[in-house]
């Protein structure tokens, strides 16, 4: 456990701030200069996206673009889109040496692509390998069950974890008149000056008390992200209520169209208007569009929107499902207000990723990255030593054994 958390809290460290490193580190692929006219004034706006697919399905003829975003996150940001294999005339599809496109949003001009996770294509990768790494040591669907198991531990952990930092029952006389929050004090303190043993242990005492809260959500939330059907949905699903998925019962297409029937156009004008029905409907805001899919197996467009209903002050994940062949809305997801279960769990993967309450929150995390890689070190330093004072309890009694040299052991 231990080396699974060290390397999630010192690779989410970073990973708190993915974007800002990701362009730091590839500024030629996620950089332009925003267009001035000659006075000096904002140049042209970006470009409408549907524009901007067109050029990518040109610059890369043998790929599908079934995503598309309709966000900037600022002035000057390229605008990333994600491409999947064709299929060919028997239905198989030959894997892309790259699935992320990145686009001048002023100009339409490809900038450059990567193949996400690829560290074999250098620096240019490296945050998002960092990001794999982080949830499945760059493993894939190993990687992700057994980053799962360590979560669930570690949920079970920081109980158990907490149930060993109350205190124990004192055989010393008066010493029970103490108030049980009095004796518990201590465990809250780190004896700075102390050094060594009593130093580490503090540390994981105390580190591990003061954020608690914060270390349940991590290590749940890590549950949700890892074993959401198989462990987490089940569970929570005991106590609250969940939202049936859309798109669940819908089964596969004989024939399955590559692009939206009607066009991409007509499609995203029918989401909008279904979404726009929705929020009349329940009461809720549209703040800006996300960005929208297309499933060609089961064909149907997911379209996303951030409303006033999401938790995540990033993302959008109000969505509705719909059927562009017959126009018909198939379902809906509302991150709040709709089941008490998708309500929390919004908030704990919005929580997880810092994507609440600004940049505070977000330095906040970057220290509970650290505080987890710190819980990891000094808990096997603690671990360590105990398990030594055993072995050599061990061994002194062994030697102190009839029959065995008679001198002390050493």
């Amino acid at each position: 456990m231990a080396g699974f958390l060290l390397v999630a809290g010192l690779t989410g460290c970073l990973l708190v701030w993915y974007h800002e490193l990701d362009a730091a580190l590839n500024p030629h692929l996620m950089r332009v200069a925003p267009p001035r006219d000659e006075g000096g004034a904002a140049g042209p706006a970006v470009l409408d996206a549907l524009v901007l697919r067109e050029r990518v399905v040109a610059a890369y003829p043998a790929a599908r673009v079934h995503h598309l975003s309709f966000v900037q996150a600022a002035p000057g940001d390229a605008r990333v889109f994600y491409v999947e294999a064709a299929p060919d005339g028997s239905g198989h599809t030959t894997a892309l040496p790259v699935d992320e496109v990145f686009v001048n949003p002023y100009t339409g001009a490809i900038l450059g692509a990567r193949k996400w996770g690829d560290l074999g294509q250098g620096l240019i990768n490296l945050m998002p390998f960092l990001y794999r790494l982080h949830y499945s040591l760059a493993l894939d669907t190993v990687g992700t069950w057994a980053f799962g198991i360590v979560a669930l531990l570690w949920t079970l952990d920081c109980f158990v974890g907490a149930w060993l930092t109350f205190p124990a029952r004192s055989r010393r006389p008066g010493a029970e008149g103490r108030g049980w929050w009095t004796r518990w004090a201590p465990a809250w303190k780190v004896r700075w000056r102390s050094g060594g043993h009593k130093l580490h242990f503090d540390l994981h005492r105390a580190g591990g008390l003061w954020p608690w809260a914060l270390l349940c959500v991590l290590a749940w939330s890590s549950v949700a992200f890892n074993l959401h059907e198989a462990v987490y949905r089940p569970v929570m699903g005991t106590v609250f209520e969940f939202q049936a998925d859309p798109a669940g019962p819908l089964p596969d297409l004989p024939a399955a169209p590559p692009e939206p029937v009607h066009g991409w156009p007509a499609a995203i004008d029918l989401a909008r208007a279904h979404m726009a029905e929705l929020a009349r409907l329940k009461n809720f805001r549209v703040l800006t569009e996300d960005r929208v899919s297309y499933q060609p197996r089961k064909g149907y467009i997911r379209y996303v929107v951030r409303s006033d209903l999401d938790v995540n002050e990033r993302r959008g994940q109000t969505a509705v499902f719909v059927d562009p062949r017959t126009g018909a809305l198939i379902g809906s997801v509302l991150p709040t207000r709709a089941a008490a279960g998708d309500t929390v769990t919004s908030w704990l993967l919005a929580l997880h990723m810092a994507q609440v309450w600004g940049l505070p929150f977000r330095i906040a995390m970057t220290a509970m990255g650290l505080v987890v890689a710190v819980l990891s070190v000094t808990g096997v330093v603690i671990w360590w030593k105990k398990r030594r004072a055993r072995a050599l309890e061990t061994s002194r009694r062994a030697a102190l054994q009839p029959g065995r040299a008679d001198r002390p052991f050493a």
